[in-house]
């Protein structure tokens, strides 16, 4: 039994959650999709995530979805990550910190799917270990699901890259989020786990990794607190499918997938606002 399983880069504001809403059933129907797992820290209004939006995209066909440094920036999210075993933050901040460390999903073919956040420490703030983290809960995990992913939601490279060497063998895809620009290095790793350091963004490409290029400019030109207007132009989604041998549990192969908005209007509301989205600079 082969699974299919698309991973979905981060989703930046509205732009990026229409386009899930006009393209993502589709893409799940013709690639054979059995398991979505989608990074949604940016997807209310460029930063954080409303349960009003947890729900849409759920409705939309994501069935687990991760979140990163951005997790408590709509403080609302809180209850929906205590109480859904489909969502969850990142395992290696404190033990103290509200909410779910795996996320959880049982397939239409049976095996369940774990979707395990990590975040990293070079040029973030402040974690826990992740790999002495990711080293405990293991055990725990291989016990609630046959198959799982792990996002490592961070900053360096090279991190990202130790991270895939480090898990090797042990679940079947590391793929790095936060960046949101998809890099080319996906492969098979030598003891069968399915590796990416970057999957990209979901939203607005003619954008500086998301949001408006004047906006950015300026506060990198001044150094001036700014906010960041949600870019709405280019609109689309970047992501991953990844093949996994059910029994084996290891990855058969990885590819990396770029869907275009095309003619849907990627900038119309989804919601009842019809306000601009801004995301502020001010930390």
């Amino acid at each position: 039994m082969k699974l299919n399983i698309l991973c979905i880069g981060d989703i930046v504001g509205r732009p990026g959650r229409r386009v899930l809403a006009d393209k993502l059933r589709e893409l799940i129907t013709q690639r054979e999709i059995d398991c979505v797992i989608a990074n949604a820290e940016n997807a209310a209004g460029g930063s954080g995530l409303t349960p009003q939006i947890y729900s849409k995209l759920i409705k939309y066909g994501v069935n687990l979805i991760t979140l990163g440094d951005h997790t408590y920036r709509k403080r609302e999210i809180i209850e929906m990550l205590e109480t859904q075993e489909n969502i969850a933050r990142p395992v290696n901040w404190s033990e103290l910190a509200a909410g779910r460390t795996v996320a959880l999903y049982k397939t239409g073919k049976g095996p369940t799917v774990a979707a395990i956040p990590l975040i990293g420490r070079l040029f973030m703030k402040p974690a826990e270990c992740p790999y002495n983290t990711i080293d405990k809960l293991l055990p725990k995990v291989s016990q609630q699901a046959e198959i799982i992913f792990v996002d490592f939601h961070a900053e360096a490279t090279s991190e990202k890259v130790a991270m895939g060497y480090h898990l090797d063998g042990r679940v079947s895809c590391v793929f790095g989020t936060h960046t949101h620009v998809p890099t080319a290095d996906e492969k098979i790793m030598p003891k069968g786990t399915a590796y990416i350091t970057d999957i990209g963004m979901t939203g607005a490409h003619h954008s500086i990794i998301g949001r408006g290029v004047e906006s950015v400019l300026k506060s990198f030109r001044t150094r001036m607190p700014v906010p960041f207007e949600v870019a709405t132009e280019d609109v689309k989604i970047n992501g991953i499918i990844v093949t996994v041998d059910g029994t084996t549990k290891k990855a058969e192969h990885i590819e990396r997938i770029r869907i275009d908005a095309g003619t849907a209007d990627a900038t119309r509301y989804d919601s009842d606002d019809g306000k601009p989205e801004y995301y502020n600079n001010f930390e």
